[in-house]
């Protein structure tokens, strides 16, 4: 099969296309064959970084979308067959998706319905796990995400145009949020109407805690941020008491300075959210509701939900990695082939 492996970290020239026996599931493990692979900014981040201890070489790409055809011992063979989105396939592993074949953990293999594409399926994993959480951690909330979990609530996310805003926009819309969104430009605010933004705020065009305020006097409940340091005012600004900054972006080197004296009489919570190291049970909730709301139809993909998806062939890994990197809007996807007719 051919398969995508990095040895060493480093630029996108560490990306080798080989060709690898097909992999044999192992206990409580599926094999899955892959037809689309997600690519994330963690992607090219991990990139850079050196081998996880005791793998001397790693397929990339924590998510994506296929057929499990393959199943390991303790595993319900009524399996065989299923579509699936993974997430968290290459975490502390060797195996990630962009290769024709992939095994993960049978929890992380998640049904995919007939009618989701596997497009949807690839760009599901990280990015609407992290805005999951980021909508999930408020002070008195159930800890889910679900129809009527957020009515009455008022959520602001920063950069409505990327993947995880997106995806942030289109759970909290469902889950019966008021949904206001900043953007750059009116491109983007485009997407982020077509994600179901009630609100989009154009921070180039006006003073954004001005327009936020008119719009929500009260002030907002929560913040899915991705840009901590640069939003730090204006997410106190905007706050309502007790609020939660959900943060999940930031650069090496980066540090947030937050406004004591203004956030202490707020009661605010500034909350880190990284998707690999949350609770056990709170990730296990998190796929239960974004599963839920992909049965539901209320998670999409596509330039009418808000998406652009870009398709890039396996042998281009590291161009689909460049592009995401140099700030491509949308989600990137792997396209992966396969030849004989089970493709």
């Amino acid at each position: 099969m051919k398969v995508v492996v990095r040895t060493a970290a480093g630029g996108p020239e560490v990306f080798q296309i080989v060709e690898r026996a097909v992999p044999e599931p192992g206990q409580g493990e599926v094999r899955v064959r892959v037809h689309s692979s997600g690519v994330n900014p963690t992607d090219w981040r991990s990139r850079l970084r050196p081998l996880p201890e005791g793998v001397r070489e790693q397929v990339p790409h924590q998510d994506g979308a296929g057929v499990i055809d393959a199943i390991g011992p303790q595993v319900d063979p009524d399996r065989v067959g299923q579509r699936v989105w993974l997430w968290e396939a290459a975490w502390q592993r060797a195996w990630g998706t962009a290769a024709q074949y992939t095994v993960v953990p049978d929890r992380q293999a998640v049904v995919l319905p007939g009618d989701a594409s596997f497009e949807l399926g690839a760009a599901l994993g990280i990015p609407a796990l992290t805005a999951h959480r980021a909508l999930s951690v408020a002070e008195g909330g159930s800890g889910r995400v679900a129809p009527n979990s957020l009515r009455g609530a008022t959520v602001l996310v920063a950069g409505g145009a990327g993947a995880v805003g997106n995806a942030a926009v289109q759970l909290a819309r469902w889950a019966g949020a008021r949904v206001i969104t900043t953007v750059s430009g009116p491109a983007k605010a485009a997407l982020a109407r077509a994600a179901g933004a009630h609100h989009v705020v154009d921070y180039h065009a006006q003073d954004a805690a001005v327009a936020i305020r008119a719009i929500a006097p009260e002030g907002v409940h929560i913040i899915v941020e991705v840009a901590p340091t640069a939003n730090a005012s204006l997410d106190v600004a905007v706050a309502a008491r007790g609020a939660v900054i959900a943060f999940y972006g930031g650069t090496t080197g980066e540090y947030l300075s937050v406004p004591v004296l203004e956030s202490l009489p707020a009661n605010l919570r500034w909350q880190g959210v990284y998707v690999y190291t949350v609770p056990p049970a709170a990730k296990d909730h998190a796929v239960t509701d974004v599963a839920a709301a992909v049965a539901a139809g209320a998670l999409r993909v596509g330039e009418q939900a808000g998406l652009p998806l870009h398709h890039f062939p396996l042998e281009r890994i590291a161009d689909a990695q460049v592009a995401l990197e140099r700030g491509t809007v949308g989600k990137v996807l792997l396209t992966i082939p396969h030849t004989d007719p089970a493709g």
